[in-house]
Formats: structure tokens, C-alpha cells, sequence
């Protein structure tokens, strides 16, 4: 892929950079602090994307103290251990199903709760991929503040929902690492599909 075609301002090309074509998914991490202000700076941005009638179903857990990340050593994949239990922040991204709760505060204009109550078989399609598209809106937010994320889907579900969900309509969707990537424990970028091979316009 030609990032260099891009037409861009210098400015551009370094947020591009930041976000997609110098960014990679991590595989260690250097020992520095991710302050929890970043955090909440990271969830003020990603808010604003769009979500189908504003539904914002994305719940995060931050897991940042060695006690909390133990609890989650029994669900993860072995090769996942390490990569999560030396990260400064391991975030939980999870699926909030009973969304519709906060429409009359999110979505005021009409009544959506009720459209869900009414439709009770679209919650699950609406709250999974509105979910999915927050999260991934909070990792380019992430990588424009500065942070390096490493996603990993190499875990039990059922063993993090029951560890830190079992009170709640929660259901984990996938586990994301966020702090300052160690460029030594990373590999080769894989190839990616050409627009021709992906793509096609009718």
C-alpha cells in the first residue's frame, strides 16, 4: 500500500500516522504511567462518534492495579498473559444490552426506549455492533492522544463475565491493552487487502 500517495498537509500526515499508517497493534509495553485524566479525555472524544439513535451501548472496565488484573489471569489465552499483565491499562470492552434504559436521556426527541421495548429482537444486533463501532472509535481516539492499544480477542468470555459482569446486563466483547508500546516485541506488519481485492463500486 502507497501511504505516500496520500495528499495530505504535514500536519495530517502525522495524525495519519498517529492513527493508522505508523500505528501497530502491541505487543509489550514500556513502563510508564497512562494518567487516568487521559483516560477520561480519550471517552470525551470517542463519545461524539455516531452510534444508531445515539444508543452509546460501549461500557469500559479499566483494569490498573495488579489486584484487578489477577482476576483476570484465569480468562486470558496463554500467549495474551504477559502482553495484559504488564500493560499499564487493560480495558474491558463490554456490551451494555440494556441500553435502552438511557434513550430518554441520549435519544430525547422520540421514544426510543419504547421502540426497543416494542423490539425486543433488535436489541442484541443494535447494542453488539453499535458496541464494536464505539470501541473501535475509542482506539483511534486513543492512538490520536498519544496512546498505543493492543486488542486481543485470545480469552474466555464466559470466565471474564462471570469475574466482572455477574451483577449486570455486561457482556464482554474483547480486551484491549492501552499504554506506550515497546517497539522491540513487535512484529512485522502483516499484509492487508488491496482496494481491488476488498472493494468494488457499482
Amino acid at each position: 500500500m502507497d501511504h505516500q500517495s496520500l495528499q495530505t498537509t504535514p500536519a495530517d500526515t502525522a495524525l495519519l500516522g498517529k492513527i493508522f499508517t505508523e500505528a501497530r497493534s502491541q505487543n509489550g509495553w514500556l513502563d510508564r504511567p497512562v494518567p487516568h485524566r487521559l483516560l477520561e479525555q480519550i471517552h470525551e472524544l470517542a463519545c461524539l462518534a455516531p452510534t444508531s439513535m445515539n444508543c452509546s451501548p460501549l461500557r469500559i472496565t479499566y483494569l490498573v492495579t495488579a489486584e484487578a488484573k489477577e482476576r483476570l489471569r484465569p480468562a486470558l489465552a496463554a500467549g495474551n498473559v504477559d502482553k495484559m499483565m504488564t500493560c499499564p491499562v487493560v480495558a474491558i470492552f463490554a456490551t451494555d444490552f440494556a441500553f435502552a434504559e438511557r434513550l430518554p436521556f441520549l435519544f430525547p426527541h422520540t421514544d426510543g426506549k419504547g421502540f426497543f421495548e416494542r423490539n425486543p429482537h433488535l436489541v442484541e444486533e443494535t447494542a453488539f455492533r453499535n458496541a464494536t463501532l464505539q470501541a473501535g472509535y475509542y482506539m483511534l481516539a486513543a492512538r490520536a492522544l498519544g496512546l498505543d492499544c493492543g486488542p486481543i480477542s485470545g480469552f474466555d468470555a464466559k470466565v471474564v463475565d462471570a469475574a466482572f459482569f455477574s451483577e449486570s446486563r455486561l457482556k464482554s466483547n474483547f480486551i484491549c491493552g492501552l499504554g506506550h508500546g515497546d517497539p522491540a516485541k513487535l512484529f512485522a506488519r502483516h499484509p492487508r487487502l488491496s482496494f481491488e481485492d476488498a472493494c468494488r463500486i457499482l
